[in-house]
């Protein structure tokens, strides 16, 4: 049974207080050892203000960097080299932040003082918070071993390749951690080979509520080679869904998105990788999404309330609008914008938008054209819903649309959609599918290419539309 919150407390206490400890020794050696060299005579150690401010404050500073640096995710799935080798980067990192920041301005006699301070923060900081780490680690990873813990696993496959890595599994003498909980099969056949071992749980065709219905962490694909050309449609289907996905080596010429090679225990497996940006990057972002749409909310208030009342002049309805999207893995979500077109304009059926479109108001066109009807969408940031860069999120309608002629369009659905995206940028709102279509080459080429930088260039250019008013 995992807990995750549990675990990663355990993390989090054990990192403040070694960080803490750390601290008040790497003090105590400056008063006692470093600055009666310097000064000539036993220095007092006062416990002021600034001592305490470094016991306290320091070590939030270091939960900080270990959350970027992305310590605190998948805490179930870890190693204990894995623990030494992010523990040392993420210190000897921190280390140099703190050197130059607190301690460079210190009275010294000769550099060597300097690097004395250096190596002792370092080794205090290190041993102190590995130690822990890895105490918490070895006793996870040892329940695991001993199926304490495991993850909710299916099979995709049935039949030879599938009950052979079945039977590698279940054989190792250290447990790697899978909950077998049944297989999809891919063809339909009379009988499955390994449906004289676990539970046959269903067809590829009810492969999503299948994951849902069983709370799937892992799905392990072991086809046979006559099923191989059905791994774009499964890989397709697995986009939507937030689990982790490994192959048999032999699939490793055919398996899109980026591969990376794993040994888990006795049983070699292809991990194929839902990340598409760097883990720090991964938390710069989402934490620049929230500080940065709360600014945006509070700053443009004044600017708000007059679009308030300009929705409210222009025609009879509420002020707001909001409409079921699809958004990351496929969960829908109601997204907020300030009305831009009559009440009730879409009784006839969803419809996109055009150019000279009859239901957009005089003062809903004037927003369009500088996208200020989109600033509601700062609000489903802050909710969770949407990032401040991404794909824009489509109806299911539409989507089922353009799936019909594009299946890929499913990978969009890997990210968070976005206020403003690559495509948004360069085709602005798409008035028919046709269009969607075209966009969405550029929204795939964005999650291809995902990075802080890629973000940046997409604001620019979406605050030029803003400012020349050519969003529609």
């Amino acid at each position: 049974m995992k807990n995750y919150t549990s675990q990663r407390l355990k993390y989090l206490i054990s990192d403040y207080l070694a960080a803490s400890v750390a601290w008040i020794l790497f003090y105590l050696h400056r008063k006692l050892n470093i600055e009666p060299q310097i000064f000539g005579y036993e220095i007092p150690v006062n416990l002021d203000l600034r001592f305490w401010l470094g016991v306290f404050g320091i070590p939030v500073a270091w939960l900080v960097l270990y959350y970027f640096t992305g310590f605190y995710k998948n805490i179930f799935r870890r190693s204990r080299l894995d623990d030494f080798l992010k523990t040392f980067l993420s210190i000897l990192l921190g280390v140099v932040v703190i050197f130059f920041l607190l301690i460079l301005d210190d009275v010294i006699l000769d550099y060597t003082h300097y690097y004395n301070l250096f190596f002792t923060l370092f080794v205090l900081q290190f041993v102190l918070t590995l130690i822990p780490r890895l105490i918490i680690t070895n006793n996870t990873v040892s329940r695991i071993h001993r199926r304490l813990i495991g993850f909710k696993t299916i099979f995709i496959g049935s039949n030879e390749n599938a009950r052979e890595v079945y039977k590698d599994l279940q054989q190792e003498r250290r447990a790697s951690g899978h909950t077998i909980m049944g297989f999809v099969n891919v063809h339909q056949k009379v009988h499955y080979q390994l449906q004289d071992h676990i539970e046959h749980l269903g067809g590829l065709k009810d492969l999503e509520s299948i994951i849902h219905t069983n709370r799937v962490e892992e799905v392990i694909i072991a086809l046979e080679p006559s099923e191989h050309q059905e791994i774009g449609n499964i890989i397709n289907k697995l986009s939507l869904m937030d689990v982790r996905i490994s192959a048999i080596p032999s699939m490793t010429d055919i398996l899109s998105g980026r591969v990376k090679s794993t040994t888990i225990f006795d049983t070699p497996l292809l991990e194929v990788s839902h990340e598409l940006m760097p883990i720090w990057q991964v938390n710069v972002k989402q934490i620049s999404d929230l500080l940065l749409s709360l600014m945006a909310m509070i700053l443009l208030l004044p600017l708000e309330i007059i679009l308030m009342l300009g929705v409210k002049l222009s025609s009879p309805g509420p002020l707001f609008y909001t409409q079921e999207r699809i958004g990351k893995y496929g969960k829908p979500f109601m997204i907020y914008k300030f009305r831009s077109m009559y009440k009730d304009a879409e009784t006839n059926g969803p419809e996109l938008s055009s150019k000279n479109d009859g239901r957009i108001t005089r003062f809903g066109v004037f927003m369009r054209k500088h996208r200020l009807d989109e600033i509601p969408n700062f609000i489903n940031v802050l909710k969770g819903d949407m990032s401040l860069v991404g794909p824009r999120p489509e109806r299911r309608y539409f989507i089922e649309k353009i799936t019909a002629e594009a299946p890929h369009y499913v990978h969009l659905h890997k990210v968070r959609p976005g206020i403003t995206s690559w495509g948004q940028v360069k085709y602005g709102y798409a008035k028919n599918v046709e269009e969607m279509i075209k966009r969405l080459r550029y929204d795939i080429l964005y999650i291809e290419n995902m990075s802080l930088f890629v973000d940046l260039k997409i604001m620019f250019y979406t605050a030029v539309t803003i400012l020349r008013g050519s969003g529609v």
